[in-house]
């Protein structure tokens, strides 16, 4: 919120008097897009130009690192993971390129390969289940999983590439698996933890306690080690655990475009970005967002849902009498701002929206005289009376179509 949106909203997400623990903190982000995302089971695989081209909105937003896929998965995954690197490098942008992998030298040296031919050092994120319903399927013990950290680790710290270790579904796992493990991923080279919620499973009180956890662990060990966050939304809580790892001190951030992935998703990177601008969290501008979903959209054939929100055809959108009366006098006193927070938390205009004032069955007169206005027609009393009685026969929102329709009836003679 800003300076002067505070003559008009009382904000009570803001810490009280005495316990503010200073100014917002800046955060990175990782985007997931183009690794999970695509393991969404619905989404299709966009071309390799049009990854290229998502590169470069990335940046433009401001995320500083991007998942380029998993390589070990097949002689595609591997091209592609190469070119978008050497797409990095050639036009200097500022991302840091990352490829997951299983803690297994197969998965490993491929990660080698492509930051050789493409030459910049591609970060291992190197995964490993260790929960014990997975210890229990697998057969494996400890011993076993110690063994396949400290070899996978040293595998790349060796070859000059920087690890992310992660446990997976770490928010089920007991505390003195992971201590073990993470412990022996630092003493390996590791120089970045990961915690991923797999499963959804996380609340937002659990992420905090979580965080604490590994930060702690991480202070200890000695070594300046980062901190990850990695959601998913199954219980539909990836983004607000999200937030709540970032309030608990995560250094980075992980989320996927419209929140596509595995199952029902990731955390929405793009409603991440968003929350924390509105929490003085991030300081870029975020116009790109629109971009950046479109894409999304366009090159996976994921559609945005009407509801959607801030990016749904339904964010900014209202047929609601008593919504409109304020937003049209908003809007008659020329103040634009006043007119964008009526009824919104977030700014259409951010995005490159604006408010939108529709007729239907629920609307009174200033809808509209607003949707009148805005396309520029004469207001009058027979023209207000007759839409009003056309909207409430409907059962459904009047399209413009049906509008100018009548407006060109009560015109004939």
């Amino acid at each position: 919120m800003t300076a002067s949106d505070a003559d008009w909203i009382h904000d009570w997400n803001a810490p009280e008097s005495g316990t503010a623990k200073g100014p917002p903190r800046t955060v990175e982000l990782n985007d997931e897009t183009l690794r999970d995302g695509l393991q969404s089971p619905s989404a299709k695989a966009p071309p390799l130009q049009a990854k290229r081209d998502f590169l470069h909105i990335l940046c433009d937003l401001g995320v500083t690192s991007v998942d380029i896929g998993m390589p070990a998965s097949g002689v595609q995954a591997l091209g592609d993971a190469v070119l978008l690197a050497k797409e990095i490098v050639r036009h200097r942008l500022p991302l840091r390129p990352n490829c997951a992998a299983r803690t297994v030298s197969k998965d490993i040296r491929p990660i080698i390969e492509i930051s050789q031919r493409a030459g910049t050092a591609v970060e291992v994120a190197a995964f490993l289940g260790c929960s014990a319903a997975r210890r229990r399927v697998e057969g494996w013990d400890i011993a076993h999983l110690l063994k396949l950290t400290r070899d996978s680790v040293s595998l790349a710290v060796r070859a000059g590439l920087p690890v992310m270790f992660v446990t997976e579904d770490t928010t089920r796992t007991h505390p003195d698996i992971l201590s073990e493990l993470y412990r022996a991923a630092i003493e390996s080279g590791a120089r970045r933890i990961c915690a991923a919620d797999t499963v959804g499973h996380a609340t937002p009180q659990g992420a905090e306690r979580l965080l604490a956890f590994l930060r702690a662990l991480a202070r200890s060990s000695g070594e300046d080690v980062a901190v990850d966050w990695h959601g998913h939304m199954d219980r539909g809580l990836g983004l607000v655990c999200t937030l709540a790892a970032w309030s608990a001190g995560a250094d980075r951030l992980h989320g996927s475009a419209l929140g596509l992935g595995e199952r029902v998703g990731n955390a929405p990177l793009d409603l991440v970005i968003l929350n924390l601008k509105l929490m003085g969290g991030w300081p870029r501008d975020v116009a790109r967002l629109t971009d950046y979903v479109a894409w999304t959209s366009r090159w996976t054939g994921i559609p945005i849902p009407w509801n959607y929100p801030v990016f749904g055809q339904d964010a900014f959108r209202t047929g609601t009498g008593v919504h409109a009366s304020a937003l049209l006098k908003a809007r008659q006193m020329g103040d634009a701002r006043l007119e964008d927070l009526m009824y919104s938390a977030v700014p259409a205009s951010w995005v490159g929206r604006r408010q939108t004032i529709e007729v239907g069955p629920m609307s009174g007169d200033a809808n509209i005289v607003a949707w009148l206005q805005d396309h520029r027609e004469e207001v009058n009393q027979e023209r207000v009376a007759a839409i009003r009685r056309l909207a409430k026969e409907s059962d459904t929102m009047l399209s413009d179509d049906d509008i100018f329709d009548l407006l060109q009836r009560l015109e004939e003679p």
